[in-house]
């Protein structure tokens, strides 16, 4: 269907980017709902999210409740008429009384292929749990988590080299095509969501500052995708000399020693099966570069342990 008259309901730059698509479509953006500004910086100064910047500036209205469980909120929402809503990592649960709003209901672009990693960080998990290939999907809201009928995915292949930064940029791509195909079926009395398979769940855990600390101890190949899956925020690091380094990249190689060894002059690290050869790190306050620049200016001895 073509001119639909829709609300868009999200708040990090993944979502920024399907709205930016929704805006180039053609379609009536009546409002736009965001998490609240919040503070930011070493001035916490409020910042508004990246869909609500984008909204702002094309000139949409922008609602940032902080519930949306008050009868004032669903008035408000109600009276939009609208034909449906989107919904891409907004943050906020909605309502029953929400959900059947919209003459189309509530549609949310999911980042992965459910039911594997319904839940808040969809992109990192996968990445971290060694999973070959992800997707994104286009879902009929209900009231669980994730778990309504999916009316159209595509599938995204997780290689050797992806980061979450690299497939939330390829998952953001395909959603926006995804979604704006999908709409233009919604009139259509034979398209209908199919039901989740009951098995397979998953969970995607919100990703937790305590899980950004390398463990030496785990393996080469795990540590690699867990490396990868916090590649660029929060992004996985160690400490060396009261500094603390971020990790943005490494390879899994041949080698043994103790767990968090300096093995060579190149930042081959032992693990705690295998080893790390160390390609990309970016200490505190300075920019991302390569081993062989951060050696430079931090040198880092074969036979020394890393924290």
């Amino acid at each position: 269907m073509a001119g639909l008259r829709l609300a868009f309901m999200g708040t990090p730059e993944f979502s920024a980017h399907i709205l930016q698509a929704l805006i180039s479509s053609g379609h009536e953006i009546a409002c736009v709902y965001s998490q609240p500004p919040r503070p930011a910086g070493r001035g916490k100064k409020l910042v508004a999210s990246a869909v609500h910047q984008l909204a702002e500036n094309e000139g949409i209205p922008v609602r940032t409740p902080v519930s949306l469980k008050s009868e004032d909120v669903q008035a408000e929402f109600a009276a939009l008429k609208l034909d449906v809503a989107i919904v891409v990592a907004y943050g906020l649960i909605l309502p029953k009384t929400l959900l059947e709003t919209p003459k189309y209901g509530c549609l949310n672009l999911h980042a992965s292929l459910l039911p594997r990693w319904r839940g808040a960080a969809p992109i990192q998990r996968a990445i971290m749990a060694g999973d070959k290939e992800t997707g994104i999907a286009v879902m009929q809201m209900e009231a669980g988590l994730d778990t309504g009928g999916i009316l159209s995915e595509a599938r995204i292949a997780i290689t050797t080299d992806s980061t979450a930064g690299s497939l939330h940029d390829e998952l953001a791509e395909a959603g926006a095509k995804l979604l704006l195909e999908t709409l233009t079926r919604l009139g259509d009395p034979e398209f209908r969501a199919t039901a989740q398979p009951a098995e397979g769940i998953t969970y995607a855990e919100k990703i937790s500052k305590s899980e950004a600390a390398i463990d030496w101890k785990r393996s080469s190949v795990e540590l690699d995708r867990h490396i990868r899956g916090l590649n660029p925020a929060p992004g996985a690091y160690f400490e060396h000399g009261g500094l603390r380094i971020k990790l943005l990249f490494a390879k899994p190689v041949a080698g043994e020693g103790h767990p968090g060894e300096v093995l060579d002059e190149n930042l081959t690290v032992a693990c705690g099966d295998g080893a790390l050869k160390l390609v990309m790190l970016q200490p505190a306050g300075k920019a991302p570069m390569a081993a062989e620049a951060f050696l430079n200016g931090h040198p880092i001895g074969a036979g020394e342990v890393l924290g």
